[in-house]
């Protein structure tokens, strides 16, 4: 009796350990495919190769990327028509290669762009004609290069205030609030199979969402192509609330858009003077108190990280159909902004793997979400 009890015990924790093993190897474009893409963002020393162990965790667990700042205007174009397409071309290689759904971000946005774009010979404001061709050159050129190759282009970025009014950006004070349907036009124009985005940051809130709505049934009101809308996600441990962001969802895919998330992280750090969004101007000062973790984050704040992106991944997975992408801002928390953003010199853990790119708990926790 005691040996037949044994070998039951030995079976049992036999088949535990493989039914382990098998759950230990589900990644996660494995997990959530069928529902959606699960993308990251990646820098120059991944797709070069010189953090190979970056680039070998997103071929393992991402099927879609985007480039943090290759493709921005200041990177391709930093003098008038002298384009160098190096790295974007590395970059694009090296999706193709991994076989991952490819972004283009960003073709207009009111920073990173060098400031004899909005400028002629002799230093004076372009008028509304020259600007809107010096725009219609550069979409051109950049999207026609990557025609066919590039899955869908975050055409505008960030075109919008808190309140839901237009920026005043260089772009809207030369060309007017139609500088947005004009880049949709042109980047159509280049590739009409490519998927085109308005992306912004904070339009969870009602506000600002208010805005982008505007924006969205401006541009399908004129029979202007778009695609989709990035909600990009910079969120935190308290805010926004997840109604806020179910809501954000419901009411874009009410507008016949897919909705794409398009920069997550989740900073974990103290807020300066209660700040939000994503404005990269923002530059506060470092104190002791902002910057907390140094040695390591406390278990009891990777609970609540983990319970946090639970919680966004059950509205996605609510909103199946309508929520195309979800992409992370950075592959481990190493490579995250957030740790020199708004405060320089923070050590922040707002990704799914950690500086050693090991998963946190949190990646085990999304995969059981769906499975």
């Amino acid at each position: 009796m005691k040996n037949k009890i044994t070998k039951k015990l030995v079976l049992s924790i036999v088949l535990s350990s493989i039914v382990i093993a098998s759950f230990a190897q589900v990644t996660l474009k494995d997990a959530y495919k069928g529902y959606f893409y699960i993308g990251a963002a990646i820098n120059s020393p991944v797709f070069s190769g010189q953090n190979a162990k970056a680039g070998e965790l997103l071929a393992q667990q991402f099927n879609s990327t985007t480039p943090e700042n290759e493709m921005k205007w200041e990177r391709l174009c930093s003098k008038p028509g002298v384009y160098n397409f190096d790295q974007a071309d590395k970059y694009v290689d090296f999706a193709e290669k991994n076989k991952m759904f490819i972004v283009g971000h960003c073709l207009v946005w009111h920073s990173q762009v060098p400031n004899w774009v909005f400028s002629d010979s002799t230093g004076k404001p372009l008028s509304r004609e020259a600007l809107l061709e010096r725009m219609r050159e550069h979409i051109t050129k950049v999207v026609t290069r990557y025609k066919g190759r590039i899955n869908g282009w975050d055409v505008v970025n960030e075109a919008l205030n808190e309140d839901g009014t237009m920026r005043q950006s260089r772009w809207y004070k030369i060309i007017g609030e139609d500088f947005i349907e004009k880049a949709f036009e042109y980047a159509h124009t280049a590739d009409p199979k490519a998927e085109l985005y308005y992306n912004d940051y904070n339009i969870e809130m009602p506000a600002k969402r208010a805005g982008a709505i505007r924006i969205i049934k401006n541009l399908k009101a004129k029979g202007i192509f778009i695609s989709g809308v990035g909600i990009q996600g910079h969120w935190h441990l308290p805010s926004p609330s997840i109604v806020d962001i179910d809501s954000s969802i419901m009411l874009f895919g009410q507008l016949g858009v897919k909705v794409h998330i398009t920069e997550l992280d989740v900073n974990v750090l103290p807020n300066p003077d209660n700040f939000s969004g994503a404005d990269v101007s923002a530059n506060f000062q470092q104190k002791r108190e902002m910057n907390p973790y140094t040695a390591g984050l406390p278990d009891s704040v990777q609970a609540k990280l983990t319970q946090r992106y639970v919680d966004f991944f059950k509205v996605f997975i609510k909103y199946k159909g309508t929520v195309a992408r979800v992409t992370t801002w950075g592959i481990d928390d190493n490579m995250s902004w957030l740790n020199g953003w708004p405060i320089r010199g923070r050590t922040n853990y707002p990704l799914l793997f950690d500086r050693n790119f090991q998963p946190k708990p949190v990646v085990d926790a999304l995969i059981k979400l769906v499975k």
